[in-house]
């Protein structure tokens, strides 16, 4: 059979605006616990800002005197002028319940949106298996049954991974990304472009990992739909393979087909093992840029200490978000891939319809007016 029979369509677009509003709609019953967790993750981005501010803080007010009359006047009236006393409100009163309502706010969404994920898993997967119960048996002669299960299975898996950790992730990534921006431009907009400095690098590089991704993951999902249509066709058929003695043959092009699968996530794991060393490898340059300029401006007092280490931490918080926006871009690229295959099923016409009187009603009604006529003639 030809290897166009079994093949996956060509991916499309990242992001299509048409397939994400028909998958929205299957959020719609589940629109509380959504916005909960939307709500939660926006929360959690604006939280990441903190732990960062209250060491430069701390810094400042109690390890580097000539810092005190720098803190706002919130903080500098609340903090007591007893060093003991001063870091201990700071680690007991803002830090701690800043780390615990983060760990609380992360846990409920990500614990909300797995429970969507599933409900919405589970009506995908009924509506697509009532569809399939509908269609005519020359559908089924032109489609193989292992490119099928890989509709009701795999391609549900993966929008259950975007509605479960991609959709609310990717605000929360972005909103993370903001909020360590602002507060880095509002403490010291010289050592945030510092920071920056390394950006246009990171644009190259996560442009070049998409690129192999995409091509990678193109590959898996052709591999993949091989493998079922070829699993399904082979043993269903296992008692003519027998007869025939095509073991062998049979084995060599299975082997062939697992093959191509297992280059092609070899290939998407060299991609994804070079693209984190690298953006960590960058994020230490921006580190080591802070350390020797930020330092030097330590020192010639154009920005106090607590300042230069805060903006360590935050620099090391910058970069994980843009690791998940590029990990959530894939996973959205997945995400269009499969609903684009799923969508294009449901569209499938159906042409066995009921029809408006089934033969029984038609069969009692003839029944009944051969009795009414039968009276009518006595």
């Amino acid at each position: 059979m030809a290897d166009s029979f079994h093949d996956e369509e060509i991916l499309g677009k990242a992001y299509d605006a048409r397939l994400m509003r028909r998958l929205l709609v299957y959020l719609r019953p589940y629109w509380r616990m959504t916005l909960f967790a939307l709500a939660a993750i926006l929360l959690f981005g604006i939280l990441q800002a903190v732990p960062p501010y209250l060491l430069k803080v701390e810094v400042d007010r109690y390890l580097d005197p000539t810092g005190r009359s720098r803190l706002p006047g919130i903080l500098a009236g609340f903090l007591s002028h007893n060093p003991a006393v001063g870091i201990a409100q700071i680690v007991f009163v803002l830090l701690m319940p800043t780390v615990v309502l983060t760990f609380g706010l992360e846990f409920a969404q990500s614990f909300a949106m797995q429970l969507v994920g599933q409900q919405v898993m589970y009506d995908m997967r009924k509506q697509l298996f009532a569809h399939l119960q509908r269609l005519q048996m020359s559908f089924f002669d032109r489609n193989p049954v292992g490119r099928l299960v890989t509709r009701v299975t795999t391609d549900v898996d993966v929008l259950n991974d975007l509605f479960a950790s991609g959709v609310v992730a990717l605000f929360g990534d972005v909103f993370s990304l903001f909020s360590i921006v602002v507060v880095m431009l509002k403490l010291d907009w010289k050592l945030a472009f510092l920071t920056f400095s390394v950006l246009p690098v990171i644009v190259i590089v996560t442009a070049a990992f998409r690129k192999a991704v995409r091509e990678s993951y193109r590959r898996i999902r052709v591999a993949i739909a091989r493998i079922n249509a070829y699993l399904q066709e082979h043993i269903t058929g296992m008692a003519v393979l027998q007869l025939f003695n095509h073991e062998d043959i049979s084995y060599r092009e299975f082997e062939k087909i697992n093959r191509s699968h297992m280059e092609a996530y070899k290939d998407s794991i060299l991609a994804y093992g070079l693209f984190y060393p690298a953006v960590d490898l960058l994020g230490s340059v921006a580190v080591g840029i802070i350390l020797y300029l930020g330092g030097g401006m330590a020192l010639r007092n154009l920005v106090t200490i607590g300042t230069a280490i805060a903006f360590i931490q935050y620099s090391q918080r910058f970069f994980r978000p843009i690791q998940d926006l590029s990990d959530k871009y894939n996973l959205l690229q997945a995400a269009m891939a499969s609903s684009e295959r799923i969508f294009k099923l449901l569209d499938m016409p159906v042409t066995i319809t009921d029809p408006q009187m089934p033969l029984s009603v038609v069969a009692g009604l003839a029944q009944s007016e051969a009795l009414r006529s039968g009276e009518a003639g006595g």
